[in-house]
């Protein structure tokens, strides 16, 4: 594995991730005012996915400090080019994937990650989306689940749209707020695990996941 898949599976809250996490976290919290119920949700040890609503780019930063634990997410491979910005995201827990093609080494690291106990932000519905409505998700977060024994927790996210939406330029400021559901149970069976059996824990979360977010919608109303 390269020294760079390598060193962005530290589990460590280095000073270096303290100091940038807790600049992001100051600076989301005097711009979105972000509320969240349910964090308790997100165990503090063993492998979990989280797997948020995706309506904004500002999701990643609300995302990934409801926790206190380090958590650990994909970033598009080509940001890892500029090298102070990759130096940068390897130490906030990021490693890199090849959107435009399916990126084994890079599945192959999001099953290390939860292999070894950690927690890893993935966001189901693979892209960007709008509505209020959640169609139907890809796999790739149940099936991980499913291969490494690792539940998933649905976040919902109401607001983020309305802080940076589609072809937005700048952020704008707006009361962010997030519910944290439940963890779903990843599929599982005596033998390899069937893809309908993948199929049924992906409806479970989709609805789930549009449960999460419709309340937290309701919360700004």
């Amino acid at each position: 594995m390269p020294e760079l898949a390598q060193s962005s599976l530290d589990p460590r809250r280095t000073l270096t991730y303290r100091l940038f996490a807790g600049l992001i976290g100051v600076l989301s919290f005097l711009w979105f005012r972000p509320t969240v119920e349910g964090a308790e949700n997100i165990p503090m040890t063993g492998a979990i996915i989280i797997a948020p609503i995706h309506r904004s780019n500002i999701d990643f930063a609300l995302s990934l400090f409801i926790s206190k634990r380090k958590i650990f997410f994909m970033a598009k491979d080509g940001l890892f080019k500029f090298k102070p910005l990759g130096w940068l995201l390897l130490r906030l827990g990021a490693f890199p994937v090849n959107r435009g093609s399916a990126d084994r080494e890079a599945m192959a690291l999001a099953e290390s990650v939860l292999e070894q106990g950690h927690a890893l932000l993935m966001f189901p519905e693979g892209t960007r989306m709008s509505g209020f409505s959640v169609a139907p998700l890809r796999d790739g977060a149940m099936f991980i689940a499913a291969r490494t024994g690792a539940k998933v927790v649905p976040v919902g996210i109401a607001g983020s749209d309305l802080a940076m939406g589609e072809g937005d330029r700048v952020i704008h400021r707006a009361h962010v707020h997030l519910v944290v559901g439940a963890p779903i149970d990843p599929a599982s069976s005596e033998g390899r695990v069937t893809r309908s059996a993948v199929a049924l824990k992906t409806e479970e979360l989709r609805r789930k996941l549009e449960a999460v977010y419709h309340e937290s919608l309701s919360r700004l109303a």
